[in-house]
């Protein structure tokens, strides 16, 4: 719905622009997610930047994004944001784990958060809408897959939002997950990347791999009985994994059990000599 692009907004246009409830809008106050102007009576008087700031904190709460990057999301956003409409399409949406704000052709990191949000806000001449968040058209989880992987050959940090959008496509491609868990625990987000392995076996289930990346993950998050789990689940589907067996000796050998360690270790060295 389309609103007259004027200085300042009052609740009642918040709630026909965003479609927010008056209760959600006093809660991003109360939030200091935005601090509006009064105006005549008291009333609240918002800005530009205080719609687009209020949506994405909407959408971003209710894709349980923390609160700690909740804040320090819209805090990047609103060092970005006009107070007043710009002349050109402004869109706003979260790509990967940021908030990411584009400005025509230009495009610029606004903050972190690791959702997809299904809104852009659109100012241009004179009236402001929300729009849906543009897709291509016609490309599939592996031309995602395949974007990816090239983002990440040159370090590009889009690629985390890729591989995202390659499982939102499609939510039992294997490999996604098992690059996109690498790659946040190459960057030390361990946690994030244990939800995206833990995700990635819920729904593939049958992919070793998974299993094992998420017994190196564990071992490095310091929790040796989980990691031992995780790699017998990881042979339990493909007992042939040599750096597994040896991963496995590693920590069996670490909790004083060397008949086991031996075990695993001569299966290592029977693979490693085929």
């Amino acid at each position: 719905m389309a609103i007259p692009a004027v200085s300042e907004y009052s609740i009642r246009d918040v709630q026909r622009t965003l479609g927010l409830s008056r209760g959600m809008i006093r809660s991003l106050i109360e939030s200091r997610y935005v601090t509006p102007k009064l105006g005549p009576h008291r009333s609240y008087r918002f800005s530009f930047s205080d719609l687009v700031v209020m949506r994405t904190a909407h959408d971003l709460i209710a894709a349980k994004v923390p609160a700690r990057r909740v804040s320090r999301a819209l805090k990047g956003l609103r060092a970005q944001l006009p107070d007043e409409p710009p002349l050109t399409a402004l869109r706003v949406r979260a790509l990967g784990d940021r908030v990411v704000v584009q400005d025509g052709s230009k495009q610029w990191d606004a903050g972190t958060g690791q959702y997809v949000l299904d809104f852009s806000v659109s100012a241009q001449g004179e009236n402001l809408r929300l729009l849906p968040t543009p897709r291509p058209t016609g490309e599939s989880a592996e031309d995602w897959f395949t974007r990816a992987c090239e983002l990440e050959e040159r370090d590009d940090p889009e690629a985390i939002g890729a591989y995202e959008r390659a499982i939102e496509l499609d939510a039992r491609f294997a490999d996604s997950y098992v690059n996109l868990g690498r790659v946040l625990q190459e960057r030390g987000r361990l946690r994030e990347a244990e939800a995206v392995y833990r995700n990635g076996i819920a729904q593939c289930p049958s992919e070793a791999l998974l299993h094992y990346n998420l017994g190196v993950l564990l071992e490095e998050m310091r929790r040796p009985q989980a990691a031992l789990q995780a790699y017998r689940d990881a042979l339990a589907l493909q007992d042939d994994l040599a750096d597994c067996h040896y991963n496995i000796a590693l920590l069996y050998e670490a909790a004083g059990q060397p008949r086991a360690a031996l075990r695993h270790l001569n299966a290592y060295r029977r693979l490693q000599s085929r």
